[in-house]
C-alpha cells in the first residue's frame, strides 16, 4: 500500500480496512476515501460528512472515528490532474477497500462513457445494491408508500452496460451486420437492417450466479422473506431467460436446506393438504390443463413433481417449507405494475443490469425519489457507496439540494462496516427530521405546512434528532 495517492498523504491517525475469508476487518479508525462529487456534490458532501461524524461520535463516544481521505474523480480531477479518473484514485479505493462518493458528471466528447460505470468495471463491483424504503412523512405519489421495503440487487458489469456496441454506418458495424446476416442468420427469416447500430447483450453464468448468491446471502442474514428473479426471459430466452434458470440453479445447489422455490412450494403444499395425492394429480394442480398438453411436456411435469417430493419432502414438507426463504421469479414488465399495486409482496429483487436500473428508479419514485435513494456498488472485498442521482449543476453551491441520498448511502456503509449503532442514529435522525417537516425544497413544495431548509440546515436537524434518539434509548 502506498503512503500517498494523487500526492495526498494518507491520514496519520487512520488505519486501512482489510478483507479475508469473506469478511471485512475494520479498525476503530478506518481510512475511508471519499469523492466529493461534481455540481451539487460539494454542498451534499459538506452536509453529509457532518452527519456521519456526529453519528459515530454519539454512538461510540470517541472510541471510534472515521479518518476521511479525499480522492479525486470527475471535474475536480480533470482540473487538478487532467484526467477524469486518475489511476491513483482507483488504486486508493482498491487498497483501502471501502469508499463513498457524491454524484459525478458524465464526460462529454469521448474517453470514458461514465465514471460510475468505469469504477464498477475496473474494481469488478458486480452488485449494485439499492434499498428502497419509506420513511414516515416523506411525500409520495402513491396511497400506501409504507408498503415499499425492498432491496434491489442489480448485476453491475454485464448486459447492455458492458458497452459492447457499434455505431450505425461505421465499417465495424457494417462488417458485423454482414457476418450476422450471411453466416449466423443465413437461411432464416431474421435479418439485421443494414442501417442499424448494433449492441451485444452478454449475460454469463458467472455474473448471474455471483449476483444471485449475494442477494440470497443478504436475504438470509437479514431475515427477508423472498428473493425474486426479475427478467424478460419470455422474449430473451438465452440471456434473461438464462438469468432466471441460472438463478434457480444457484439457489437450489448452494442453499438447498434454506430455500424453497415457488413451484416447489406448490408441490409441497398440495402434498401437505392431501397426503394421498398421486403424482399425476399433484402435477395437474401445478399445471392446470396439463391433460391437454403434449405428452413430452406432461411427462416432464410428472417427473418434476416426483423429483421434488423425493428430494425435499422429508426436509421441507409438512409446512416446514413455509419457514424457508422463497425463491421466485417475475417478468420485468409485470414487476413494474406489482411494485405499485402490491409492493409488500416483494422483499429482495435480483435483476440483470438494465432491468435493475429501471426498477430501482421506479421504486424510489414512490418513496421520495432519487434525492433520498441510497446505493452501493459491491464486489468481493470492495465497496463504493454513492448518490444515485445526478449532479444538478444549476443548483451547485446554492446550499439547497437534498443530501438524503448520500446520507443514507453512508448509513449503508456503516452497516457494511458493522457499525450498526451509528447507522441507526443516521436513519432515525433523518426520519425524525422529515416527520417534523423541516425539509429541502424538493420535499417542501410537496408537503403541506412544511418548512423549507437549506442543505446544511437539514444536516443540522438530523444531528439534533440523533441526540433525541440517544436520550430515548437511555430512558
Amino acid at each position: 500500500m502506498a503512503v500517498s495517492y494523487n500526492d495526498v498523504a494518507l491520514p496519520a491517525k487512520g488505519a486501512p480496512i482489510h478483507y479475508s475469508n469473506g469478511r471485512y476487518q475494520v479498525p476503530d479508525n478506518p481510512i475511508i476515501p471519499f469523492i466529493e462529487g461534481d455540481g451539487t456534490g460539494r454542498d451534499i458532501w459538506k452536509a453529509s460528512v457532518r452527519v456521519f461524524d456526529a453519528a459515530v461520535e454519539r454512538a461510540y463516544c470517541g472510541k471510534r472515528r472515521v479518518a476521511w481521505y479525499e480522492v479525486f474523480a470527475g471535474e475536480k480531477a480533470m482540473s487538478k490532474f487532467k484526467s477524469w479518473l486518475p489511476d491513483d484514485t482507483v488504486n486508493a479505493i482498491r487498497d483501502l477497500r471501502v469508499a463513498i462518493k457524491g454524484p459525478l458528471t458524465t464526460p462529454v466528447g469521448g474517453g470514458i462513457r461514465s465514471l460510475n460505470v468505469t469504477l464498477r468495471q475496473v474494481l469488478d463491483l458486480y452488485g449494485c445494491v439499492r434499498p428502497v424504503k419509506y420513511y414516515k412523512g416523506t411525500p409520495s405519489p402513491v396511497k400506501h408508500p409504507e408498503r415499499m421495503d425492498v432491496v434491489i440487487y442489480r448485476e453491475n458489469t454485464e448486459d447492455v452496460y458492458a458497452g459492447i456496441e457499434w455505431e450505425e454506418g461505421t465499417p465495424d458495424a457494417k462488417r458485423l451486420i454482414e457476418f450476422l446476416n450471411k453466416e449466423m442468420l443465413k437461411g432464416g427469416k431474421k435479418q439485421v437492417r443494414l442501417d442499424s447500430g448494433v449492441g451485444i447483450k452478454p449475460i454469463s453464468i458467472t455474473g448471474t450466479k455471483r449476483l444471485v448468491r449475494m442477494a440470497i446471502q443478504f436475504a438470509l442474514e437479514s431475515g427477508r422473506k423472498s428473493v425474486t428473479l426479475v427478467h424478460k426471459g419470455n422474449i430473451q430466452k438465452f440471456t434473461e431467460g438464462a438469468f432466471r434458470k441460472w438463478g434457480y440453479e444457484l439457489a437450489t445447489e448452494e442453499f438447498r436446506d434454506k430455500v424453497v422455490t415457488e413451484r416447489e412450494s406448490w408441490i409441497l403444499d398440495n402434498k401437505d393438504k392431501d397426503p394421498n395425492l398421486t403424482i399425476e394429480q399433484n402435477a395437474n394442480l401445478v399445471e392446470p390443463g396439463l391433460e391437454f398438453a403434449a405428452e413430452e411436456f406432461r411427462q416432464s411435469v410428472y417427473k418434476e413433481v416426483k423429483d421434488v417430493l423425493g428430494a425435499i419432502y422429508p426436509t421441507h414438507g409438512k409446512g416446514v417449507w413455509k419457514k424457508k426463504l422463497m425463491i421466485n421469479d417475475r417478468i420485468a414488465d409485470s414487476i413494474f405494475q406489482q411494485v405499485v399495486t402490491r409492493a409488500d409482496e416483494y422483499s429482495v429483487l435480483a435483476t440483470p443490469n438494465l432491468n435493475g436500473d429501471y426498477i430501482s428508479d421506479a421504486c424510489a419514485a414512490q418513496v421520495g425519489g432519487l434525492g433520498i435513494a441510497p446505493g452501493a456498488n459491491i464486489g468481493d472485498g470492495y465497496a463504493i457507496f454513492e448518490a444515485t442521482h445526478g449532479t444538478a449543476p444549476k443548483y451547485a453551491d446554492k446550499d439547497v439540494i437534498n443530501p438524503g441520498s448520500v446520507i443514507l448511502s453512508g448509513m449503508m456503509m456503516f452497516r457494511l462496516l458493522g457499525w450498526n449503532e451509528a447507522a441507526d442514529l443516521i436513519e432515525h435522525g433523518l426520519e425524525q427530521t422529515i416527520e417534523q417537516k423541516r425539509v429541502t425544497y424538493d420535499f417542501e413544495r410537496l408537503m403541506e405546512g412544511a418548512t423549507r431548509v437549506k442543505t446544511s440546515e437539514f444536516a443540522n436537524y438530523i444531528i439534533e434528532n440523533m441526540g433525541a434518539a440517544v436520550l430515548s434509548a437511555v430512558d
